[in-house]
């Protein structure tokens, strides 16, 4: 780490002087490295000579690149390199040897046959640190199998607890996997080694499964597992809609609540706004059993009450009592809700070519 590249780091940029170089496509190793640019770091993307990241032809293409690409890869430089060719791998090694971070999301010995592998780069630089971010590890007996998002978390466990009402597993259109099993615990792995280099360590290869990771985080079935040998029944667990104060209730113009008053006090909250009190005591700290009788009743109970107002009535209704309901927005009216614009997070961008399109702001905010 250059000492010059640090000079004058602002407080909202605390990697301000790291250089990570990112040669990942998609989803996963672009929200890794946007994250880590948000938070300061020189983000070169490296794409090959020809069609570059997948995601630049992903959905809807104007003036050459997606809306997909556009929201992933804010705040970096861009570079162009085929790694197959002696010239421009050695370019690479060359810029390797002033990085402090190499991001990839290749298949497990990808880096190894294009001769940059890790064996090769931490001679180039003993301090850095290479993170290889895929769907099952450097090893193991999946390591060089294909997957996505949905493999990721039907393995993991994940996607059987999650189930609508007609006990069908429902696809989130939050990547559990690729998101949270891949770009956090790409970052947390990459900040940690970077802390390890600072105090003194030497240069670390981060391998980020992304179905380890997400089945590492499930954990309200592994302790359903320990308590009683078995998970709950999909659907029917605290969490999954197995008690009437966390749930999702339809409102009377096709809208939704989502009521997460899991803590006594906020169920009694609840049941006030809903004018009723007598709901009070029926509540799982008090006995009721999760997912059993009781508990499905009031839940019915509460169907029926929600559908007799409108969303926005429910909404009005809810916003004088801080007991933990909400309106379930979509995405247009998040973009522009009070939460999002006081905290910076809903913007107006303009790209060069693409013109003006809406971004999310960084995800973590840093204050002196």
């Amino acid at each position: 780490m250059s000492p010059a590249r640090h000079s004058a780091q602002p407080i909202d940029k605390p990697l301000h002087g790291i250089r990570v170089l990112d040669l990942t496509r998609l989803l996963p190793g672009p929200m890794a490295t946007m994250h880590l640019a948000d938070m300061g770091a020189e983000v070169i993307k490296i794409e090959d000579l020809g069609m570059g990241d997948y995601a630049r032809t992903m959905g809807p293409v104007r003036n050459e690149v997606s809306q997909f690409f556009v929201a992933v890869n804010r705040g970096k430089h861009s570079l162009r390199l085929d790694l197959k060719n002696a010239e421009d791998r050695a370019a690479f090694l060359d810029m390797v040897a002033t990085a402090d971070v190499v991001v990839e999301s290749f298949r497990p010995g990808v880096m190894d046959k294009l001769g940059v592998g890790w064996h090769v780069l931490k001679e180039r630089n003993p301090r850095l640190i290479m993170c290889a971010i895929s769907g099952y590890g450097k090893d193991g007996p999946f390591a060089q199998l294909a997957g996505h998002d949905i493999n990721y978390i039907g393995m993991a466990g994940i996607l059987e607890q999650n189930v609508g009402r007609d006990g069908f597993p429902a696809l989130g259109n939050l990547q559990v996997g690729d998101l949270l099993g891949g770009a956090q615990a790409a970052v947390q792995g990459i900040l940690a080694a970077l802390v390890g280099v600072k105090c003194g360590g030497t240069g670390r290869f981060v391998d980020v499964s992304m179905t380890d990771a997400v089945f590492a985080h499930n954990i309200m079935p592994l302790v359903a597992v320990n308590n009683f040998g078995k998970p709950a029944d999909p659907g029917l667990d605290l969490l999954t809609g197995g008690v009437p104060c966390y749930n999702v209730y339809r409102t009377s113009d096709g809208r939704f609540m989502a009521v997460g008053a899991l803590e006594l006090k906020f169920w009694e909250g609840c049941c006030e706004v809903l004018g009723r009190p007598d709901l009070k005591s029926r509540h799982w700290s008090l006995g009721q059993e999760v997912g059993g009788a009781d508990a499905l009743a009031v839940r019915k109970e509460l169907d029926a009450i929600f559908s007799q107002e409108t969303f926005a009535t429910w909404t009005e209704r809810f916003s004088k009592s801080d007991c933990c309901v909400t309106p379930v927005l979509r995405t247009d009216e998040a973009l522009s809700h009070p939460l999002f614009e006081a905290r910076g997070m809903a913007l107006r961008s303009k790209h060069p070519t693409e013109g003006e399109y809406w971004a999310t702001g960084p995800a973590v905010k840093f204050h002196s």
